[in-house]
Order: structure tokens, then sequence, then C-alpha cells
């Protein structure tokens, strides 16, 4: 997340705002945003209502008024591409009516960035290289080749946006080489190899998967027979405790949809699950997912190995641990959990590209290619699929 300048003039024009966010941000996530504005001592919500007074549009977002279209405009944005924003109707009637309180202010995002003091979009640009401007001006290589680059720890962009990824001047050095490899004939293999070569002290260190982890969307229905280990005695679970512990969970589940603003909600539910049935396994996977995608990597290794030893039939726990230990270097383990995995569900695609990632990382190509060839039978539209290709070859 970007920090805010440290001048005054940020945190005193926040003060006391309630600020609404509408439309995709380029410069940041929306946690991150919402964050940011309770740093600088506002509050923020998800719906325009009269005690509102600052409306943000996102700059991959639109609004149809010519007023807020103007603004935009001056940003970049394509007129043809604009979709009615609600919260901008309503913020709009707001401001149309007879107000007592202040009206709302609405601001482009390239304002809002200028406002708390963060880098915009335009200034990322003029600082770093962003993706799109590196692949247009190197044609060999394609998005696919400098994610992998990524994941293998080769680059390390300094800063990721909704809108672009950006990479400081060390690593154009590394992307003109493997563009150079590529042009002559190289493949993919042997440019990634020499580029891990160079870089191989470093490997161990900043390096982090991104990878999706595997939710759980419904629960299993327990087998009769005792609980996995000895309920404590002052504390007896009953139907009714499961019952609600379900209802949580579901709960829980129908608002861990991707979305930042409803991730802490979706962690309470979990948690008020598990204090109703502290062995619902389920619970405890989809609770680890959060704090592993908010990098909080000792407490999601935690829960994932507390569900291994509860209910070790779970592929999704497996895969998970795999990718935490992939990220900290520990590249025996991971393959360890991905093989696990695997062989509990044989057809989860992520875990064979995983696992091959995993194996070209340890120098071990040739146990790599089934599992770049079982990605490509399994999800022959998914996104690394014409990387799995180059590999298998």
């Amino acid at each position: 997340m970007p920090s805010p300048s440290p001048d005054a003039s940020g945190r005193s024009s926040l003060s006391e705002q309630l600020v609404v966010f509408t439309g995709k941000l380029s410069s940041l996530g929306r946690r991150d945003a919402r964050a940011l504005v309770s740093r600088l001592g506002g509050a923020t919500s998800d719906e325009v209502n009269a005690k509102t007074t600052m409306l943000v549009i996102g700059a991959e977002g639109f609004g149809p008024t010519p007023q807020v279209n103007a603004a935009i405009d001056a940003v970049g944005s394509s007129r043809t591409a604009r979709e009615t924003s609600n919260k901008l109707t309503r913020a709009e009637e707001l401001n149309a009516q007879e107000r007592s309180a202040r009206p709302i202010r609405i601001v482009t995002e390239e304002e809002f960035c200028r406002l708390v003091g963060v880098p915009t979009p335009g200034t990322l640009k003029q600082q770093y290289h962003a993706m799109r401007d590196l692949l247009a001006r190197y044609r060999a290589l394609r998005e696919d080749h400098l994610r992998y680059l990524v994941k293998c720890g080769v680059l390390r962009p300094v800063m990721r946006t909704n809108a672009d990824t950006f990479f400081a001047f060390p690593d154009v050095a590394a992307i003109k080489q493997a563009n150079e490899g590529l042009s002559r004939g190289a493949s993919l293999r042997s440019v990634v190899r020499a580029l891990i070569a160079t870089r191989q002290g470093q490997l161990e260190l900043d390096f982090r998967l991104d990878a999706a982890p595997a939710k759980i969307l419904s629960l299993r229905r327990r087998e009769a027979g005792p609980p996995p280990v000895p309920q404590p005695p002052d504390k007896k679970t009953t139907w009714h405790d499961s019952a609600l512990a379900e209802e949580y969970f579901l709960a829980a589940s129908a608002l861990d949809d991707g979305d930042d603003s409803t991730e802490e909600e979706a962690a309470a539910a979990y948690r008020r699950a598990l204090e109703f049935e502290p062995y619902l396994v389920a619970a405890i996977i989809n609770l680890a997912n959060i704090h592993y995608k908010r990098e909080e990597l000792q407490e999601a290794e935690a829960l994932y190995l507390r569900a291994i030893g509860l209910e070790a039939n779970y592929f999704e726990a497996h895969f998970n641990l795999g990718n935490i230990y992939h990220d900290l270097g520990r590249l025996a383990e991971s393959q360890a959990c991905y093989l696990e995995a695997l062989h509990l569900n044989p057809f989860y695609a992520d875990a064979h590209f995983y696992l091959a990632v995993t194996f070209e990382k340890m120098g071990r190509s040739q146990e790599a290619r089934p599992h770049w060839r079982a990605y490509q039978q399994l999800a022959p539209q998914g996104e690394w699929v014409a990387l799995a290709r180059e590999f298998s070859e």
C-alpha cells in the first residue's frame, strides 16, 4: 500500500469526512483506500446517504453526467465504455436537493490520490516501468511470461495496482535479456534457468506465488463415529451448536466473495462458527485463506496445520499449505503438500500447475512435464495454458 505524504494538509482535508468509493480504483485496492482514509482522520461507507461528504470515482469506473464525464476524460477514460453508477446517481440527487449540510464532493481518483498524498497512476508511470509499456517494447514476451518470471522470483514488482504492474530499472535488464533469448529462438525453460542462475543467491527471499487459495463452498457431513479429538470436558457440542455453526459458515461463505469491504465480516463469521463447532474444518481452512490473502503467513500456516490435524482428507488444506511453503522458499515441503493434494484430488488443475512450477525451480524438469500436460488437459482455457504448452514440449 502506498504511504501517504507526511504533509498535514492531507489529514485536515479528510478529517470528519465520510468517503464512499464507486467504480474500480486504478492506483490501489479498495481495502487499502479505506485504510488510508481512516489513517488520515476520515471514515468510509458502502452507501451514499445524507451524511456522505465525498464520493471518489475510480479511474477504471465511469459516470454519466457531463460534469463528472469531463473530469474523467481528463484522466483518460473512454466515454463510450461508461456505465451508470448508482452511487453517483444518488450523490447527484442529494446535491440537487436543498440540503442544510455541505454538498457531496465528487472527485476523480487522480484528485483523491493528490489529496491524500499517494502517487497517482501518471506519477507511477514516470517513476517506474509499467508492464503494458514493457510488453509493447519487448515483442517476444507475453504477459504470462512476465507473470511467470514474477512467480519464479526473477522479477520483483515494486508495486501492483488494479490497472497495471510496475517494475524498477534493475528488472528491465532481466526483461530485456528474456526478450533477446526468446527472439533468438531459445526455449522459455532455458531463458528462465539462465535468469534464475543470475539471481540464484536471492531467490529464497521476497518470493510470493499470489496463488488463489482453494476455498470450501459447502460442508461435508461427518460420518457417524467419535470426533477426531476428544471434546473438552466442560463444553460439549450439541446438534443445536452444529446447526448454528453451519448457519454462520454459510453466512461467512456468502460474504467471502473476494470483496475487500466484506472480508473482515466474513472472518468474524467464520470465527463465530468455530465458537459453536471448534472442529469445523471447512471454516478453519477458509479463515486461513483470509489470513493468507492478507499475507499473514504464520497465522495461515497454523490454521492449515490445525485443519489437517483434525481431518487430513481436505485437499484444499494441503494445496494452500503448499502455497505458503512455496512463498517461504521451502520447496521440498511445498512439493510434498502439492503431491498430497493431488493424491486426494487428481483433477485439481492449479495443484498440477504449482507442482510443475516447484519442480522447475528445483531443476527437475522431467518430473514437471506430466503436470504441465495435466494442467493443459484439465484447464484448456486456463490463464497459464499457453505457458504450460511451452514447458511441456
